[in-house]
């Protein structure tokens, strides 16, 4: 089925071809990726947008001696399928398998290892810089897309680059047609005119020609923005020191390639826009791309199919769901998003309150900042972001939102492990991260219905609280209906055992349920890292021989540590043992057996607990709901 892409094990293959053959190798190349994303799910839209684009840059540039950094590196299975990993796309994202983003220990050919936005620009010019440095005559590529153009830190590298003497090529991959569309030959035309020696050659002596002359100096500068900015954005970008080049249509390889030869022997920081189409081939990604984004296996002649049975509701909707009660109730409520609609369950949000919705873009630091100026006013701001993306806006939420005590929540989507998106996006440090700081407040929901309930105490509070919650489905508990509140700062007994007291932070509390009726233990709900149940605490820690906490974030500076300080503060002395994520990166793969690699499962818990303290004789007691009343 693809007898040319057969033949290319690395990108010197693929620069032995004729010219011509290059198109039928993209269709290929496309059929692949389609192909490969169908049987092991990923990233398919952007991905089949990037194809010729793919092609030409490995057909042009010597890589890996050139280098090609690849903004977020979601769109990187063409890349991948070309770099000699075309055997190994089975495996995408699964346990000891490709990761779905570029990664320098997989290949010589991943330069630098992304899956978080906005980074390619800088880490291009460093990579030029460092060349330049070096004696080294190479070229660094940045490919970023018009999302990730949105975040301050793509602007920073720009503002840092127009101003650096080196070989940096900043590609702006438009898929959204956000910026502007192709003009068709005559754009081709022009671009591979303003990318040749001639016009780069004659622009220079001009200037210098006519600097003797202001007033002809100035005219010609008129004259040349004028007619550039009829067919091109240029100058935003010029202003910044680059030549900028484009649109041009980023399928059409007749176009790309000369237009990259041409930038190869142009001096100085050069930008290149091109536009292309997400799901580009593929007719229903091409008509729904954002329902392509991310799909998992299907089958291509069909599409996406809607699940017979009804899916258990995940956190992310529940999310939703409260979010949209909450507005309906509080007219203060805002709704705040870096550019996550979908995956933070806000679709229903901005449909029926669009006047309360704001996607600020790729751009964490700008969110949490502007949630507290909201604040400030008396407003209501719930910021939805992943637990990873919040890291990008860490000085703001301590300078902006904790030192001032606004009234913001964040609603932390994707804490703990995530699964096929690997260590780039697994939420392991929210809790170390956020319980330092003063003011901040932190819970853990172990179900769905305690996430409902704990985002409305969050709500009712007048200081900042982070409502953490993993990925996907969790127990399958029924939300209430209306929007009661769960007491501020304290757990509940779930299981009433002896020996060993079992304290579980968020939904590690079921396996923990598990684990605890075969070793006959004592199991706590304990919903809040920050601030802690001290007395319920306390009052276990007397009447148990050892403790155990359980959380799905770090160990190092996680809730785990709050209890031991908890416990040294009051001069108590108990043999503990913290079970969490290890102080290592946790690699790609169902999420299940990565929690089991962690020991975090049902058996890995009783294991380490038997392996710690012994066998425990004592027999299962009743279970009781709570020590004290928590409604």
């Amino acid at each position: 089925m693809y007898p040319l892409l057969e033949t290319i094990n690395s990108p010197a293959d693929l620069r032995l071809l004729p010219r011509p053959q290059l198109r039928t190798l993209a269709d290929e190349l496309r059929a692949y990726v389609l192909h490969s994303v169908s049987q092991t799910g990923g990233h398919l839209s952007s991905n089949l947008g990037t194809v010729e684009l793919t092609v030409a840059l490995h057909y042009v540039f010597n890589t890996p001696e050139d280098r090609l950094v690849w903004d977020v590196g979601h769109q990187t299975y063409p890349h991948k399928i070309l770099t000699g990993r075309r055997d190994r796309m089975a495996s995408l994202r699964q346990f000891g398998g490709l990761s779905g983003f570029p990664r320098r220990d997989e290949s010589e050919y991943d330069t630098f290892g992304t899956a978080h936005s906005s980074t390619s620009i800088s880490a291009a010019l460093g990579m030029a810089m460092a060349a330049k440095q070096k004696g080294e005559d190479r070229h660094a590529v940045a490919i970023i897309g018009d999302g990730a153009m949105s975040a301050g830190m793509a602007f920073e590298a720009l503002n840092n680059a127009g101003v650096c003497d080196c070989k940096l090529l900043v590609i702006l991959n438009d898929n959204d047609m956000s910026i502007s569309p192709p003009v068709g030959a005559l754009n081709r035309y022009l671009a591979q005119l303003m990318s040749g020696q001639f016009y780069a050659s004659a622009k220079s002596v001009g200037k210098q020609v006519l600097r003797v002359a202001p007033p002809l100096f100035e005219l010609a500068k008129r004259l040349e923005t004028h007619a550039k900015g009829m067919v091109v954005p240029a100058t935003l970008f010029e202003n910044f020191g680059f030549n900028y080049i484009g649109p041009i249509d980023g399928h059409d390889l007749d176009s790309l390639i000369p237009t990259l030869e041409n930038i190869r022997h142009l001096q100085g920081p050069q930008f290149l826009h091109v536009v292309t189409k997400k799901g580009q081939g593929y007719k229903l990604a091409e008509a729904d791309p954002v329902a392509y984004h991310g799909p998992g296996k299907f089958d291509p002649a069909m599409g996406l199919q809607k699940s017979a049975a009804p899916a258990k509701q995940t956190f992310t909707q529940v999310f939703g769901h409260w979010l949209c009660d909450m507005a309906e109730k509080d007219s203060r409520l805002v709704g705040i998003t870096p550019a996550m609609r979908e995956g933070s369950g806000m679709v229903e949000f901005h449909q029926r309150f669009p006047d309360r919705y704001y996607d600020v873009g790729i751009a964490e630091q700008h969110a949490v900042t502007f949630a507290a100026g909201m604040a400030c006013e008396g407003l209501k701001p719930v910021v939805a972001i992943y637990s990873t993306f919040l890291q990008r806006g860490y000085d703001q939420l301590i300078h902006d939102v904790a030192l001032q005590n606004l009234p913001v929540v964040f609603a932390l989507d994707r804490a703990g492990l995530v699964g096929a998106d690997g260590a780039t996006h697994a939420g392991a440090y929210d809790i170390a991260y956020l319980r330092c700081i003063p003011n901040m407040s932190v819970a853990c929901p172990a179900d769905e219905n305690e996430c409902r309930m704990l985002l409305s105490s969050a709500y009712e509070q007048n200081h900042p609280v982070a409502v953490r919650y993993p990925r996907g489905a969790g127990a399958g508990v029924a939300t209430q209906a209306h929007l009661d509140a769960l007491p501020f700062g304290k757990g509940e007994l779930r299981r009433q055992g002896a020996g060993v007291a079992i304290l579980a932070f968020g939904t590690l509390l079921h396996p923990a349920l598990e684990a605890a009726e075969k070793l006959g233990a004592t199991v706590v709900n304990m919903r809040w890292a920050k601030p802690l149940d001290t007395e319920l605490l306390l009052q276990v820690a007397a009447s148990h021989e050892a403790l155990v906490t359980v959380e799905e974030g770090s160990i190092m500076g996680g809730a785990g540590s709050a209890v031991a300080e908890a416990l040294a503060a009051a001069g108590v002395v108990k043999p503990l043992l913290h079970l969490g994520l290890r102080d290592e990166f946790t690699e790609h793969g169902d999420p299940a057996r990565l929690l089991a690699l962690q020991g975090l499962d049902a058996a890995g818990i009783g294991q380490a607990i038997v392996a710690r303290f012994g066998v425990l004789p004592a027999p299962a007691q009743p279970a009781k709901r709570s020590l004290k009343s928590v409604a």
